[in-house]
């Protein structure tokens, strides 16, 4: 019997030129979906006769009412190996088969340094007037060498952003909850004696955290407020972890300089939303994993996945 597999949020159409799929011939239909599915009635609606799903990231969160509104699913697969999004307890609970891929953690850390050349170099605003036939060099660049790189996490994406940030030439320090100076230290970093200090004295501050209660809405008025004006806010990692309200507010009224953005709460940014609009803000559309490398990683791994679980020996299990 052949079993439907939906694969959520393939943006690109590429799914299928990622992976070899032609051992699942026969036994699975896959179904590629491009358009993001905004409402679990939407979600339902696309997937309700399927019996696999291959979700991309957190772009979609399955809830204990996903799973109980989804009874043919049997196996979820999530790319990489960690996935927020995902009730892990209610899947168990509703007999589904959780598994994950590998992650590669340099893309993300190439695009937090496409983010600070951007904004250091004005790249968005330049860029455009050479399209647009506007003024020719209009902007003057920020240095990185000898300015301060302020990381919030020092994790293993952190502590390579900490050794780029050392090749340009920029002091570097570093701060989170649990962070020591011997860690940090060890990452080539200087340890913040807290998250004010390192706020206050970074020309560039860049966030490399996980999201957790403690990290949950770390930066709001009060932070952002100590920030240099002549600052760059940079987050590819969670966006829930800087409040939205208090961001927007000082990209508005020029607490800081600008900030990059590659994370966002609602996914993709409705149309109408301040940040399509804001100058000073450096946006893209959640491109931090979105490489080739990665790609071959999450479709050829959920083949993998697949094919294990319909052998009833499930590999990479979450729940």
């Amino acid at each position: 019997m052949t079993v439907r597999c939906a694969v959520l949020d393939d943006y690109q159409g590429v799914a299928g030129s990622f992976a070899d799929w032609s051992p699942l011939a026969g036994q699975v239909e896959l179904r590629p979906l491009r358009q993001h599915l905004d409402t679990v009635d939407a979600l339902v609606e696309a997937v309700g006769d399927c019996g696999i799903v291959v979700v991309m990231r957190e772009r979609t969160p399955f809830t204990a009412e996903v799973f109980a509104r989804l009874p043919q699913l049997r196996l979820l697969v999530t790319s990489g190996m960690r996935n927020a999004s995902i009730d892990l307890a209610a899947a168990a609970a509703h007999g589904v088969t959780v598994c994950g891929t590998a992650s590669h953690p340099q893309p993300p850390l190439e695009l937090t340094w496409a983010l600070i050349l951007g904004l250091a170099r004005q790249l968005g605003r330049e860029s455009g007037a050479v399209r647009e036939n506007g003024p020719w060099q209009s902007t003057i660049g920020t240095d990185l060498y000898g300015r301060r790189l302020g990381l919030i996490g020092l994790g293993k994406i952190g502590a390579e952003a900490a050794r780029i940030g050392r090749a340009f030439g920029m002091d570097v320090v570093g701060w989170s909850p649990n962070l020591t100076t011997e860690r940090a230290g060890a990452a080539g970093a200087a340890l913040a004696g807290s998250l004010g200090e390192l706020l206050e004295t970074s020309d560039f501050v860049s966030i490399h955290l996980v999201l957790g209660d403690r990290t949950r809405g770390l930066l709001g008025v009060d932070e952002l407020r100590r920030m240099r004006r002549s600052a760059y806010l940079v987050n590819t990692s969670r966006a829930a972890i800087v409040d939205r309200d208090a961001l927007a507010r000082a990209l508005r009224e020029g607490w800081i300089a600008g900030a990059g953005l590659d994370v966002f709460e609602t996914e993709p940014l409705a149309a109408d939303d301040e940040y399509r609009s804001l100058p000073n803000l450096l946006a893209t559309p959640h491109l931090g994993y979105v490489t080739e490398r990665n790609y071959r990683s999450y479709f050829g791994e959920a083949v993998e996945d697949i094919t294990a679980f319909l052998a009833r020996n499930p590999v990479r299990r979450l729940a």
